[in-house]
């Protein structure tokens, strides 16, 4: 694999468009694609493991790879930190794979800060209806906490325009493929700038 064809894939979507599951496929399918770990400082659940889910330190840890310039992006969310170390992309990179970072629109203005050359891709839902019982069929959130969701993710996908590509996941698999083909460098055709995408947009977010 020649490493100097690889890229740092940038993955972002508001919470409902099954990110999370597109890129676990994604993972599984692209032999040549590697997961970069975050590091955090919540506790770990009992399902997870160290290194595989994230990097798990404490909060002195995390502050003082901060200012030592370690990370790529770092975010608070509550009351944890989270942050994409800049050796461990850099290190997977040069190993000649292709690297997939799934962040939210903020991580992934400091992504294209820190690395201009990185790739970054935009999830979004095929409507509204479609989101909003995608959040309710998780079963785990109160109607109140499932408005909220909604708000949030239609707030998020006013970035969708920031973004080199925007896939629209209506068909898991279509939007899997479709994911492939951008890593593979064969996405012209889903590039953000497609005229039918900002009408599509409109409609979703009104």
């Amino acid at each position: 694999m020649n490493a100097n064809a690889t890229h740092l894939y940038v993955i972002a979507a508001p919470s409902g468009t099954g990110k999370t599951s597109l890129v676990k496929s994604l993972l599984t399918e692209e032999v040549g694609v590697r997961f970069s770990i975050s590091y955090t400082t919540r506790k770990m659940r009992p399902n997870e493991i160290h290194g595989r889910d994230y990097f798990f330190v404490d909060h002195d840890t995390f502050k003082q790879m901060v200012a030592d310039g370690k990370f790529l992006e770092h975010a608070q969310v509550f009351d944890n930190f989270y942050g994409t170390a800049k050796e461990q992309v850099e290190l997977l990179l040069a190993q000649g794979f292709n690297v997939i970072l799934e962040i939210d629109w903020q991580g992934a203005q400091q992504i294209r800060k820190a690395m201009p050359g990185c790739r970054s891709i935009f999830i979004l839902p095929p409507s509204r209806a479609e989101l909003a019982r995608r959040l309710r069929g998780r079963a785990t959130d109160d109607e109140a906490i499932i408005q909220r969701r909604l708000r949030d993710s239609i707030s998020d996908i006013g970035h969708w325009h920031e973004f080199d590509y925007v896939v629209i996941n209506d068909d898991f698999t279509t939007a899997l493929s479709q994911l492939k083909s951008i890593v593979q460098s064969q996405g012209d055709a889903l590039k953000s700038d497609r005229p039918e995408l900002k009408a599509f947009v409109q409609a979703l977010v009104s």
